[in-house]
């Protein structure tokens, strides 16, 4: 028996050793030591071996399987490096071929706008808060002193979800939502999407982005509100910014105004743009209604402020001279790539 298993041992080393194909190793493998392979086959028949015969036959079986199994190991690592390198030899790159142009992405202009507005207003100790954009009429509407008659409450102008939601035509519920949870000082701004039944056309949509500002502070005046905003368009649009304010009406504020600015594409002389005045209205303020303080748990006799509010397609349609807000919204890269 043991002149078998070195013959088998013999042949199995030289039958690997000439085998460079994976298909031929594992041939040899079955052959030997598969179920019905040669080594098995001696070692079913250890039976019948004396008992002094049988460790010495068993330990020479393990070895000569041993010996097969390392021949074959090797052989597999020897055939896939012979095939590696062949495939590496066959499959040659020119590192000489330009690579792919991957075209770098942008930022949007309204995000490169409204994160030049953060910066202002948060380097001014603004904090951020945002709301929901579906709101109740009450936060919407009655806290802010709107009256019942007001046409912003009217199913013309304004998307009801049913009688008393909405979707919100401004983010200033925001501003009564932080006034009832939070006590003076305050202040905040809220930005974030509003809507109105408007028409699609280049100056006006159906759904806008908005931002809103509150201040809440013992002695708060109309002073504050307007250096606070000058500064602000002077941060925006340039040092050389004038700033003008026009009476107006809200009901959440009293007295209101309009701002304008000087218009920065004729300098203020007056222009196509301005229509011949000199200057463009960019937002409405004004301070807080005193029955809007009240309304949120806070004594107007000891409290007052003042708030704004501004489109941020306006505001970035001024700053990069665009004359259709609908470009905003066409995802046209020919567009987009200019900022």
């Amino acid at each position: 028996m043991k002149d078998q298993l070195n013959a088998i041992l013999k042949g199995a080393l030289d039958e690997i050793s000439g085998t460079a194909s994976g298909v031929g190793l594992e041939q040899a493998r079955i052959k030997y030591l598969g179920k019905k392979g040669e080594l098995t086959a001696i070692l079913r028949g250890m039976g019948k071996l004396t008992v002094e015969e049988r460790p010495v036959i068993g330990a020479l079986a393990n070895e000569v399987r041993e010996q097969i199994e390392s021949a074959l190991e090797n052989a597999a690592s020897g055939a896939a490096k012979a095939a590696m390198a062949a495939r590496i030899a066959s499959e040659t790159l020119d590192v000489t071929l330009p690579g792919k142009n991957i075209p770098q992405g942008r930022r949007h202009p309204m995000t490169a706008v409204l994160d030049d507005l953060y910066g202002i207003f948060t380097g001014l100790g603004f904090t951020i808060a945002e709301g929901p954009e579906i709101e109740y009429t009450y936060y919407n509407f009655d806290a802010l002193h709107t009256p019942e008659n007001h046409p912003s409450k009217d199913m013309q102008d304004t998307f009801y979800v049913s009688d008393n939601i909405v979707l919100r035509t401004q983010t200033s519920p925001m501003q009564v939502r932080v006034m009832e949870k939070q006590k003076p000082p305050i202040r905040i701004i809220s930005p974030g999407r509003t809507y109105r039944n408007d028409q699609f056309d280049a100056t006006h949509s159906p759904a806008f982005f908005q931002i809103e500002g509150l201040v809440v502070d013992e002695g708060i005046t109309m002073g504050d509100l307007k250096g606070t905003l000058e500064v602000f368009a002077k941060e925006m649009y340039g040092e050389d910014t004038k700033v003008r304010f026009r009476p107006h009406y809200f009901p959440f504020t009293e007295p209101s105004a309009e701002m304008d600015i000087s218009c920065f594409k004729c300098g203020g002389k007056g222009c196509s743009l301005c229509k011949g005045e000199g200057f463009i209205e960019i937002l409405g303020c004004g301070m807080v209604h005193p029955f809007v303080l009240e309304n949120c748990g806070i004594d107007p006799k000891n409290y007052s402020g003042f708030a704004f509010g501004m489109g941020l397609e306006r505001m970035t349609m001024f700053r990069y001279g665009i004359d259709d807000l609908r470009l905003f919204l066409d995802g046209d890269m020919r567009f987009l790539s200019q900022f």
